[in-house]
């Protein structure tokens, strides 16, 4: 379970250059991700709205907040977004849902903390 929270956040934090293989190692390659801001299919996507949402928020990092919780093939975990090392400017709450491998191919995102 933290090793899939683990690879999740490393993917969104990692720079293009090592995001595929981070994207090809955790994520199935039809893997859907819908949040209220985004809906997009495939790794290719994926990575276009990590890139994006890098761009808008530069310097800053993904990292867990509290503990995950899984049951059969899903995972429900809390993140933060925000400057190294202080409180996260964006809360949010992703359940992802596994393939039969262990990888995420299916990511439903909620956004619990936003800037005003």
């Amino acid at each position: 379970m933290d090793d899939i929270v683990t690879g999740y956040l490393a993917t969104w934090n990692a720079r293009p250059q090592e995001r595929g293989r981070l994207l090809e190692e955790h994520f199935a390659p039809a893997v859907t991700y819908t949040d209220p801001l985004a809906q997009v299919r495939g790794r290719g996507e994926l990575g276009s709205l990590i890139d994006g949402v890098q761009a808008q928020f530069p310097g800053f990092v993904f990292t867990p907040v509290g503990a995950p919780d899984a049951h059969h093939d899903q995972v429900r975990f809390q993140w933060g977004l925000g400057p190294e090392g202080v409180e996260p400017v964006v809360i949010g709450f992703d359940v992802v849902v596994l393939d039969g491998e262990g990888r995420v191919a299916d990511v439903r995102g909620f956004l619990d903390k936003v800037p005003g």
